[in-house]
């Protein structure tokens, strides 16, 4: 299926919009995408489908589906339009300095550990370049989510990525406050946590972490239990200080309350080490400037 000719400027325009409708499945996060209103957005695909002469989505209230034409219409247009963006990215090599958006997804240890380091001096070496960094706890799929690289444990990184070591080795510690210890005792093995309060964490798709534990090759894995849950490490943090329970978080969060008195470890010698934090992104797409800068910046610091 073609467009009927003439092709016309603001085409690109709707063409653009709809993929990015096609990709999300929802118009309100193809508008927040593309920084227009989702009126906006309606309002294009209402009139590409009225100048195509056909329907383009199923539209309830609470679903965006593609139609048909729909489908045929996307699997045609992705190819081409990410030859132009390929393009386009190419082109950008030739300039001065580095220009444009780099998208970043990267848990939220990623973000603390490598970014927060060198945003001040990349952002004032680089200042054409815009850094969307989108902190998260899945495992996103980045070439279909529009990113331009990841952040991850070296052992989450997909195999067919390119990835660039970015960390040394990443370790977990359990910690409480003296208070908690005082009061329900201390754990001398893994399975005693069972008959304690521990700080849970949920992951982004609703998943308990179980806490995963190591000494001389013999390797122990808890679901532990206790009065609270939580999606936010550092929280879980400051929930142990305040004597509420022992949390099983990445090292360097607890490290300064750990100096200051206000948290103890435990198990410290039942907690492994793992390979750091890798920077990843697709061998297939061609690597932006800004992002071969950032990466230099990483390294550097």
């Amino acid at each position: 299926m073609g467009l009927n000719p003439p092709f016309k400027s603001n085409d690109l325009f709707a063409l653009t919009v709809f993929l990015a409708v096609a990709t999300h499945r929802s118009f309100r996060v193809a508008a927040t995408e593309l920084e227009l209103t989702p009126s906006a957005v309606s309002h294009a695909i209402k009139n590409l489908e009225k100048r195509l002469g056909v329907r383009l989505f199923h539209r309830t209230t609470r679903s965006v589906s593609l139609t048909d034409a729909g489908e045929q219409l996307s699997a045609q247009l992705s190819p081409a339009f990410g030859s132009i963006t390929q393009a386009l990215e190419e082109v950008d090599d030739f300039r001065d300095s580095p220009k444009g958006v780099v998208r970043i997804n990267s848990s939220e240890g990623g973000v603390r550990l490598v970014l927060l380091p060198i945003l001040a001096q990349f952002l004032d070496k680089y200042p054409q370049v815009h850094l969307d960094i989108i902190c998260d706890g899945k495992l996103s799929d980045i070439v279909a989510d529009g990113f331009d690289a990841g952040i991850r444990l070296a052992e989450d990184v997909p195999q067919d990525m390119i990835a660039i070591r970015v960390t040394g080795p990443v370790r977990f510690a359990a910690v409480a406050s003296p208070r908690y210890f005082s009061t329900w005792g201390r754990p001398t093995s893994p399975r005693e946590l069972l008959e304690h309060r521990c700080i849970r964490f949920r992951f982004d798709s609703g998943a308990i972490y179980r806490w995963e534990f190591e000494r001389d090759g013999h390797a122990e894995v808890m679901n532990v239990t206790g009065p609270l849950t939580l999606t936010d490490q550092p929280m879980m943090v400051d929930a142990a200080i305040d004597g509420i329970g022992i949390a099983f978080v990445p090292e360097h969060l607890a490290l300064k309350a750990i100096a200051e008195g206000r948290l103890e470890r435990v198990l410290d010698d039942w907690c492994p080490e793992y390979p750091g934090l890798s920077l990843y992104y697709s061998g297939h797409r061609h690597v932006s400037r800004g992002l071969k800068a950032l990466i230099n910046c990483i390294r550097g610091e």
